[in-house]
């Protein structure tokens, strides 16, 4: 018997150490679906909307930095994986998407569910093809799957679901070789010109974001040589704030006056690996330099006087040679004050009150009790501030959540595809009300699944962070009032314990 085109794409997931696809299963999909039961090697994970299987790979993606996959039947179907795959394309993290399309033979005509998904996706991935014979197949396959890895990002096969039953050209190999990232170091002269120009420059700050991942010791180290404060954004987080005595906390809407203050008294900012999008919190005066291994991020939110391309790790550690050591640590002694003012502040707002569970206090506590190796993940609104705030890392813990789309209803969703991934380690989902509730149908695919993740719901019975923006710019909070809901109670109806904390 020939093998199907489903059953090569299987084949060569499998090959490429995919452990597991995400999604609602569907006739269109009925190929894909077979194939996996017959090998039985690759997990089919059965959440109730397409949009948690999305969610659900990009944390797998972005724990393992390894490729996810989520699939979605034709129309609604994979319709509703693309704000799931919008967070994972914005996120920067290796998920392929299979979009099943309609009987091949009907495209065009109008069909029942028909949608235009290689139109519809192509907004949300590096790459996105209609594979209308089998013999595209396998340079589609492999051409989207090195695009999502070597990217980092979303890739989309549209596959019609009478193409996918069709026989595989008999010259088709599953083999798969994994191409290693490459490394980029900016050319000898542009380092020793980036020096010169560090060592006639005074009131240095550094304004770190993701991108510094697997770089803390070349930071720290950068830092301590030019006596610079360090400020995160929320994505830096996990990778620079822990054992850093140079870190003076964040900036931006959720950030720290200390951050703030730092970046906006600088004479030079350094920006290393980080996207941090708000005009307003940089310096208007300042000499800024920018490092970043995606040259599509040069000077995208502020002016830059000098811009290197390359990744943080291996251009911090050519850099250093080549600069000299600073002395004056005024500018940074003053910073790291400020940020101790500011942190005693953050922390006297979580005490313990005889009356009101605070959110602050009740953040301060899941961080206290918390696995080392926890995972977090936070609903966007204020369940990101109080993480932002009160999640203590330690290089060994990590946190995810929809920093750069926004999404709401993203923690618990996430939280389901890490704790399948990483099956011995805590997982936390800081939860809003209302976010929880809007994928709330999910909570079924938790206790189905039998991952026993922890749900923290923030149960203020409102839009929380939007009803503070109203108010911040003077509008009734109409529309962010929600039912008071004891969610417990369908914790308990779910078959998960339940606890309401009055």
């Amino acid at each position: 018997m020939k093998q199907t085109v489903a059953a090569y794409i299987a084949k060569t997931l499998e090959q490429a150490g995919v452990k597991r696809i995400w999604g609602v299963t569907g006739d269109s999909l009925n190929g894909l679906s077979d194939s996996l039961n017959r090998m039985g090697t690759i997990d089919w994970m059965p959440t109730r909307h397409e949009e948690v299987a999305a969610f659900a790979a990009g944390a797998e993606a972005q724990l393992t930095g390894e490729l996810a996959v989520c699939a979605g039947s034709c129309g609604p179907g994979n319709l509703h994986l693309i704000n799931g795959l919008f967070d994972c394309h914005r996120n920067h993290v290796p998920v392929l998407a299979i979009a099943a399309h309609i009987p091949s033979s009907e495209i065009g005509s109008g069909y029942f569910q028909e949608t235009h998904p290689q139109e519809l996706f192509r907004e949300c991935s590096h790459y996105c093809e209609l594979v209308s014979t089998p013999e595209q197949i396998p340079q589609v396959l492999a051409i989207a799957m090195r695009k999502a890895v070597i990217n980092r990002g979303v890739s989309v096969v549209v596959l019609p679901g009478d193409v996918a039953l069709k026989a595989a050209p008999e010259s088709a190999s599953s083999h798969w070789y994994h191409a290693p990232l490459p490394q980029v170091t900016p050319a000898e002269e542009e380092l020793k010109k980036l020096a010169q120009l560090l060592r006639y420059s005074s009131n240095i700050a550094l304004m770190c974001g993701s991108g510094c991942a697997g770089a803390h010791k070349e930071l720290v180290d950068f830092a301590a040589k030019l006596k610079a404060p360090i400020v995160h954004a929320l994505r830096g987080k996990e990778h620079v704030e822990y054992d850093n005595p140079y870190d003076v906390g964040m900036t931006g809407l959720i950030g720290f006056s200390s951050g703030f203050h730092t970046m906006m008294n600088a004479d030079t900012l350094v920006l290393l690996g980080t996207q941090f999008p708000y005009r307003a919190f940089y310096p208007t005066d300042a000499k800024i330099i920018q490092i970043d291994i995606n040259p599509g991020s040069i000077g995208a939110h502020s002016k830059v006087d000098m811009a290197l391309v390359g990744d943080i790790k291996s251009t911090l550690s050519a850099l250093m040679p080549h600069l000299e050591e600073k002395t004056d640590r005024k500018f940074l002694d003053k910073a790291l004050e400020h940020y101790r003012d500011a942190r005693k502040g953050l922390d006297d707002l979580a005490k313990p009150s005889d009356k009101t569970i605070h959110p602050q206090y009740l953040a301060q506590r899941i961080s206290h009790y918390a696995d080392d190796d926890a995972i977090f993940t936070c609903d966007v609104g204020t369940p990101t501030v109080w993480a932002a705030r009160y999640l203590q890392m330690n290089g060994k813990r990590r946190l995810l959540g929809s920093f750069n789309h926004g999404s709401m209803a993203n923690a618990m969703p996430q939280a389901i595809g890490a704790k399948a991934t990483a099956p011995d380690r805590q997982v936390v989902a800081m939860c809003g009300d209302g976010g929880f509730s809007m994928l709330m149908g999910d909570f079924l695919s938790l206790a189905q699944m039998k991952l026993p993740v922890k749900i923290v719901i923030f149960n203020n019975s409102v839009l929380g962070f939007v009803a503070m923006e109203m108010k911040a710019g003077g509008y009734l909070t109409d529309g962010t009032e929600l039912h008071a809901t004891n969610f417990a109670r369908i914790a308990e109806a779910c078959g998960i314990k339940g606890i309401r904390v009055e």
